[in-house]
């Protein structure tokens, strides 16, 4: 299969060979506003991740990170808006896409996972055994995965609800400006206590912004916990 030649040659992707093990516990940075969803403030290298109910918060997990010289590769979302990911913060300049895997799904997840810090999957089934064999080569390569729908085993799982959209008059005219939310993650370990954070997704410039009042956050998680 001709994917791993294709994706070597994108500039400053890694072959398996070129990676090095991640050391114990090494993070990747969020943005403010979503570290407190997240064991140590930052995406753990290793980890698999779920999100559930909006693409918009896996591309908002992704922002800081590629901003900061990771790269990242979206698969399986084939009508992904990369004008929204940029207003999330995304650097397309360090995005691969693959929007159809088709029936190659493991083997293209497998080279992503061999050559890039961080892989977002649409929501694109996976059986459990096969999720427990690439979890062990993202933990093994110190990838993150960032999944927009269901992992089985995923060590983290966020979801969002509570969606309020803000800019419509009473009889239903205007501009939609932002929308409040609430993130919430559980997962294993040290995330084993639910934690919720207030967020505007996106919010009045399109980027992720806080919720609408300075202790939203701290309120929302001590009701989770």
């Amino acid at each position: 299969m001709a994917v791993p030649e294709a994706l070597s040659a994108i500039p400053g992707v890694r072959t398996a060979a070129q990676l090095r093990a991640p050391e114990d516990g090494q993070l990747l940075t969020v943005l403010p506003e979503l570290a407190g969803l997240l064991p140590g403030g930052g995406l753990r290298r290793g980890s698999t991740i779920a999100v559930r109910g909006a693409t918009s918060l896996v591309l908002a997990l992704v922002a800081a990170a590629t901003r900061e010289g990771s790269w990242a590769a979206v698969t399986g979302l084939p009508e992904l808006g990369l004008a929204a990911a940029a207003e999330l913060g995304v650097d397309l300049e360090r995005v691969a896409l693959v929007p159809e895997p088709g029936a190659e799904l493991v083997a293209v997840l497998s080279a992503l996972v061999d050559g890039f810090d961080l892989v977002v999957l649409g929501p694109v089934p996976v059986p459990s055994q096969t999720a427990r064999r690439l979890a062990g080569r993202v933990r093994n390569r110190g990838t993150v995965l960032l999944t927009a729908g269901p992992w089985p085993g995923a060590d983290l799982e966020l979801s969002v609800s509570r969606r309020r959209w803000h800019g419509l008059t009473q009889d239903g005219h205007g501009h939609l400006q932002a929308r409040d939310v609430l993130a919430t993650s559980r997962g294993r370990g040290a995330a084993a206590r639910p934690s919720a954070v207030g967020l505007q997704l996106p919010g009045p410039e399109g980027a992720v912004a806080g919720g609408r009042s300075s202790g939203q956050g701290r309120r929302l998680a001590g009701v989770a916990g």
